[in-house]
């Protein structure tokens, strides 16, 4: 395995596919906001160029805030994960990657993310460090809470307003409810994930909502969750005047949330992977795909 690959599986890489098409939601939505806001006459393609530029330091964010906090958990987890069986294979305990080198990936990370938002804007600068606190933070907090998913669905939520932050330098309500829909959405299909590991989490004194709270009342609550996060893209639909395609992008959505509770069972689990990779996957891509098709296609 080349050390690029290794790294790239220490971090999930693939699992970017979850928060990064909500940041080119945000990213259009600015986009669309700072094109009606530029004065009559203004140069196109000085736009054009500041866009592009603000396009690959909000790209260079996404992977470095990511790939700290994912290197950072793994780091911070590598005793609990030599222990579990389903985790052992990860390359800390497997003995790929070393502690050190993980460690000092993170910082590396840290670093480039925050040079990335310095090239940014002023306010993007300013709040990098909140941004990586939380990030870094969620890493502690299966050690003492059960509301840890909802802290992964706050790191993951900074992406649309994030990247709108970008662009505009401001924040606004419309890329404030996607972020809302992030939370609640990661932090229901994180509790499905965290389902494997019941018994395993209750043995080491670790907090979930399904250790504390049991498989079925748990998904009672992720069911909860979604229904909060359907609510707030419908909510961004009335409130943002979107179009038809968006309300489609909206039926894909919801149907992947309705689909992954339907396959995930209390007595079976051996959907939960289709139901967190494949049914989440579909719903952030063909949603995001949706919605920026609708800001320049209005059907």
């Amino acid at each position: 395995m080349t050390v690029v690959k290794k790294y790239l599986s220490l971090v999930k890489f693939a699992h970017t596919i979850f928060a990064l098409p909500f940041a080119l939601i945000g990213f259009f939505l600015g986009m669309i906001e700072l094109n009606a806001s530029s004065a009559p006459g203004a140069e196109s393609i000085s736009v054009e160029k500041f866009l592009l530029e603000k396009f690959l330091l909000v790209l260079l964010c996404m992977i470095t805030a990511r790939s700290a906090a994912m290197a950072f958990n793994r780091y911070l987890d590598r005793s609990f994960d030599a222990q579990n069986p389903r985790t052992a294979i990860r390359e800390i305990p497997a003995g790929i990657i070393s502690p050190n080198s993980a460690l000092r990936f993170t910082i590396l990370s840290c670093v480039l993310f925050l040079v990335s938002c310095y090239f940014i804007n002023s306010i993007c600068f300013y709040l990098s460090p909140v941004a990586l606190f939380v990030i870094l933070f969620y890493s502690f907090t299966k050690r003492f809470t059960p509301l840890c998913h909802l802290v992964l669905g706050l790191g993951l939520s900074l992406a649309p307003i994030g990247a709108y932050l970008a662009v505009t330098g401001r924040f606004d309500v419309l890329p404030l409810l996607f972020s809302f829909a992030v939370i609640f959405w990661v932090s229901g299909f994180d509790v499905i994930y965290a389902l494997q590991d019941v018994e395993f989490d209750q043995s080491q004194q670790l907090y979930s909502i399904p250790s504390v709270l049991g498989k079925t009342k748990a998904l009672r609550v992720s069911e909860l969750l979604h229904v909060l996060s359907a609510g707030c893209v419908i909510a961004a639909g009335i409130y943002g005047s979107f179009h038809l395609l968006y309300w489609g992008g909206i039926a894909v959505f919801t149907g992947m949330l309705i689909y992954q509770h339907s396959i995930v069972k209390p007595n079976d689990l051996s959907k939960v992977n289709i139901a967190f990779m494949t049914a989440n996957g579909i719903a952030s891509v063909v949603f995001s795909i949706f919605v920026i098709a609708d800001l320049f296609i209005k059907l």
